[in-house]
């Protein structure tokens, strides 16, 4: 019995049943040309001819059908096989092809009776609006850039890039190399988050990690494009003075953004997002790979479209879904964690200090800077916590990643204010980090318990002081005695990670961990 009925077979039809004859369920066309009949016949398509207009030549097919689709090119027709249709097979979803030249009332018919129309004036006028407006514009700029570059152009992600970061890159060096110009996707510092390292190794990426200390590393390169952050020095380790060609970028910028070209859009989610609607507007497939990794960028910033989502990134992450490889990004969501990574949070625990609904803690020293936001994550499920910094030093710097839930705070504003002027920081509301030089703290090095005092007074007394001029709701009276280890672990923690099953509870966490190095300036 066919599921689906189409009436017509106009050149519109034949094209339409090129792509639904492909044995996904019974098809059945009906209509009145004989010789596109047989053609139909000849590709194996099951057709009456019969006048598609006719109420009793329908009731003779005897079907019931779960699609119906008018597709003559005369309206007149359609709109009598539209009408014949809907009082036939009221509850089929009904698809209607207007033809060329509908009248008004005749448009106004096809929305009454059917579910969908398609308009091919409208479908037209939409696509020269695409390619001369806004973002045609934007996409015909970034070829010309792509063309313009004479020799190699470096692709950069921030440093210690997270999965939004590297997908980002990749794709922008697919449209690149498919512009006819060589591309690298480079970074600095170091891709140590086990979801990220199994992100990159999974899906095959090929990156070229920048030495800082190579006065020539940059040599090679004819051209450079800025991915997920926006300016040269900032975030990256490139010279401030380098002129860049190409940002593309989701978050909101501090100063104006100098580039041959810059797309800074604020408003979606991910900046995967961006690059997707790129591959649309170039009509170019998006390979699996990148789009396994653009997906998984968009749900890691936008914390599975919880957090900062447009209707962009849904859009993006559907167009996505049927060429990602599920099964790939299933492994990529459940990596080993390292003996770090539980050393620290760990140690986050048993450091814990609690102001009100605040809890900061100090680590001390740590090889693996993704830990800290994986601690802070796992601080912040603690009952009464709002608002959690977990800090540590690495080579000379202190690192601080912060969570926050609820709208009580700006934490990247917070850090801001707290470490701004004698570091760096920023970040999203509920997602932020900061870095802090030690520089002459480090002499003390070899008495590591002073160390550790000064930057946890130095570090704690700033933050506080930042939230409290923010938002007093979070600084209340703290009972120490209210959270002991036992009761937290019993609590909070997530089994798995104690040798106990589970199979909930654990990939936001660490898809949010991700993000980290996306808020972490330098």
């Amino acid at each position: 019995m066919p599921s689906r009925l189409v009436l017509g077979a106009g050149p519109t039809a034949l094209s339409l049943l090129d792509s639904l004859s492909d044995g996904r369920g019974d098809l059945a066309v009906v209509t009145d040309d004989s010789h596109r009949a047989d053609a139909l016949r000849d590709d194996g398509i099951g057709v009456t001819e019969a006048d598609q207009t006719d109420a009793d030549e329908l009731v003779a097919l005897n079907v019931s059908p779960d699609t119906v689709i008018v597709t003559a090119e005369d309206p007149a027709t359609n709109v009598r096989a539209a009408r014949t249709a809907n009082a036939l097979f009221p509850d089929a979803f009904l698809l209607v092809y207007t033809g060329k030249g509908a009248t008004a009332d005749q448009r106004e018919s096809f929305e009454r009776l059917a579910d969908r129309v398609v308009d091919p004036d409208r479908v037209l006028t939409r696509w020269f609006k695409d390619a001369i407006g806004e973002d045609g514009t934007r996409v015909r700029q970034l070829q010309r850039i792509l063309r313009d570059v004479d020799g190699e152009l470096a692709v950069v992600t921030h440093d210690n890039p997270d999965p939004d970061a590297i997908a980002s890159a990749v794709a922008l060096a697919e449209l690149a190399e498919r512009a006819g110009c060589s591309a690298t996707v480079c970074y600095y510092g170091a891709i140590s988050h086990q979801e990220n390292r199994a992100f990159v190794n999974l899906l095959e990426y090929d990156l070229e990690n920048l030495d800082p200390d190579d006065p020539d590393a940059l040599d090679r390169f004819d051209g450079f494009a800025l991915v997920d952050h926006s300016r040269p020095g900032v975030n990256d380790q490139l010279p401030e003075d380098l002129a860049i060609d190409i940002v593309i970028d989701h978050h909101p910028p501090r100063v104006p953004i100098e580039g041959r070209f810059v797309d800074l859009r604020s408003g979606v989610g991910a900046t995967s997002t961006l690059l997707v609607d790129y591959f649309r507007r170039f009509d170019v497939d998006i390979p699996g790979p990148i789009a396994t990794g653009l997906l998984f960028g968009i749900r890691v910033d936008t914390r599975d479209f919880r957090r900062e989502v447009s209707p962009e990134d849904f859009l993006a992450a559907a167009h996505l879904v049927e060429r990602a490889d599920m099964g790939v990004l299933q492994r990529i969501e459940d990596p080993s964690v390292t003996s770090e990574t539980l050393s620290v949070v760990g140690r986050a625990i048993s450091n814990r200090e609690q102001e009100g609904s605040v809890l900061l803690s100090c680590v001390g020293r740590v090889t693996d800077r993704d830990a800290l936001a994986q601690a802070a994550d796992r601080l912040l499920d603690l009952e009464g916590v709002h608002a959690t910094m977990v800090y540590g030093v690495m080579e000379g710097t202190i690192y601080a990643s912060a969570r926050a839930r609820g709208a009580d705070i700006d934490l990247g504003e917070a850090l801001r204010d707290a470490f701004g002027q004698i570091g760096s920081a920023g970040g999203h509301a509920d997602m932020a980090g900061a870095q802090i030089t030690l520089g002459v703290l480090e002499s003390v090095d070899d008495k590591e318990e002073s160390l550790h005092e000064i930057v946890r007074a130095v570090v704690n007394n700033r933050f506080l002081d930042a939230v409290e001029t923010r938002s007093n709701r979070l600084l209340g009276v703290y009972d120490p005695s209210e959270y002991t280890f036992e009761s937290f672990a019993d609590s909070t923690l997530d089994p798995d990670l104690f040798g106990q099953s589970t199979d909930e509870g654990d990939d936001d966490e660490e898809a949010s961990a991700a993000a980290e190095a996306d808020t972490d300036p330098t």
